[in-house]
């Protein structure tokens, strides 16, 4: 069988953080119970033309999924388990805040299936905290740390770094700190102005700066060192692990495996009797829960996906990966060869400059090449 991912997409948060990009919304009333059965009925929807698949993965991501109910988080792992084949190292990660009020329910998430948290730490600076607009304080991010690692298998984290008036001796500090706190997984993002955002509009009247392209790529080579004398290996550009940590989930996504995506906003990948398809939800929450109500779904858009589609989100997909892209696999899920699909001279040169490497049947990026990434990907790709 082949295999399969789902991701679970809950779109409350308790507020807004000026950076966040995502599909997230804060309402005063959460509805649990509608919600919950919309899930449902869009799992059923779902389960029944892409069959029964072996399970690999669940993903609750968000907005905050840890403000759902533990109720309704049992009920969607046992009905996809139902539904699906479940792997035997089956992976269901939750996405928590380190709020005193979501700590309160690690135990029942724990109880409901979960056996993988990701905790939205975002930084150990109380400064940075308030900048970022998180809800939680340097306190409660150690003692949610503390409290996921004694309740779950495996655990992970994000941080922030190269922000505003961030030292790269300041974020060594902090970094080296965190992973003292001895997770098996960390996620490390820079700081990134999306379009849309409260940050958008801050930056653009000047309110704060970002480091420059050199210093960015300094904190990125930091990041990597720091990392590495704890024993975690970046796997991909910006998530460390040691090995066998990995995240199954996000593996799927870049190893291009099917996935189904459920919930107001969620994407999903498929490949039925027909071809591959991208499918993509209705992004209000309330809109989305009458559609599902009234149709069993809320898809907004099925589009099918070229092979030549297909291999170039493969190839975008596997970069970012430190292991890159099998060749022979490319070919096989696509039916496009690598010569189709990116320019030749473009390769050779990246190769020659020493951004990526061509070994037989794999092609990947060095970490040269992983910190000029959208560069090099906007030039390869034809």
């Amino acid at each position: 069988m082949d295999p399969i991912a789902l991701y679970i997409h809950w779109p409350f948060c308790l507020a807004k953080c000026p950076y966040c990009d995502f599909n997230s919304h804060v309402r005063t009333e959460l509805p649990q119970q509608r919600f919950r059965a919309a899930l449902r009925r869009e799992l059923a929807y779902e389960a029944a033309r892409v069959g029964r698949r072996r399970l690999i993965s669940i993903f609750f991501g968000g907005g905050t999924p840890s403000l759902m109910t533990p109720e309704t988080v049992a009920c969607l792992v046992a009905e996809a388990k139902s539904y699906f084949v479940p792997a035997e190292d089956l992976e269901v990660t939750l996405e928590a805040n380190p709020t005193s009020a979501e700590r309160g329910r690690f135990a029942a998430f724990r109880d409901a299936g979960v056996n993988r948290l990701s905790l939205g730490v975002q930084s150990l600076n109380e400064e940075a905290l308030r900048f970022l607009g998180r809800q939680h304080d340097v306190a409660e991010a150690l003692a949610a740390l503390e409290l996921g690692r004694a309740l779950f298998p495996r655990f992970s984290f994000d941080l922030i770094y190269a922000r505003p008036g961030q030292t790269i001796a300041a974020w060594r500090a902090e970094l080296t700190k965190a992973l003292g706190l001895a997770a098996d997984h960390i996620s490390l993002y820079q700081l990134t102005i999306e379009p849309g955002t409260a940050f958008a509009k801050a930056y653009r009247y000047g309110a704060f700066r970002l480091p420059e392209p050199e210093e960015a790529a300094a904190f990125y080579e930091a990041t990597g060192e720091i990392a590495a004398a704890f024993g975690l290996t970046a796997y991909e550009v910006s998530n460390y692990a040691r090995p066998g940590a990995e995240s199954r989930h996000n593996l799927a996504y870049w190893r291009y495996v099917d996935y189904i995506g459920i919930g107001p906003g969620a994407h999903g990948r498929l490949s039925l009797p027909a071809g591959r398809i991208a499918t993509q939800r209705q992004r209000s929450p309330e809109i989305w829960l009458e559609q599902v109500e009234r149709n069993g779904h809320a898809s907004v858009e099925e589009s099918a996906l070229s092979p030549l589609e297909s291999a170039r989100e493969m190839m975008l997909m596997g970069l970012r990966l430190r292991e890159g892209v099998n060749i022979k696999r490319l070919a096989e899920r696509t039916g496009v060869s690598l010569g189709e699909v990116v320019d030749g001279d473009v390769l050779r040169t990246a190769v020659a400059e020493g951004y990526m490497v061509l070994e037989g049947m794999h092609l990947r990026t060095t970490g040269a090449g992983r910190l000029r990434l959208d560069a090099l990907l906007a030039a390869l790709l034809v």
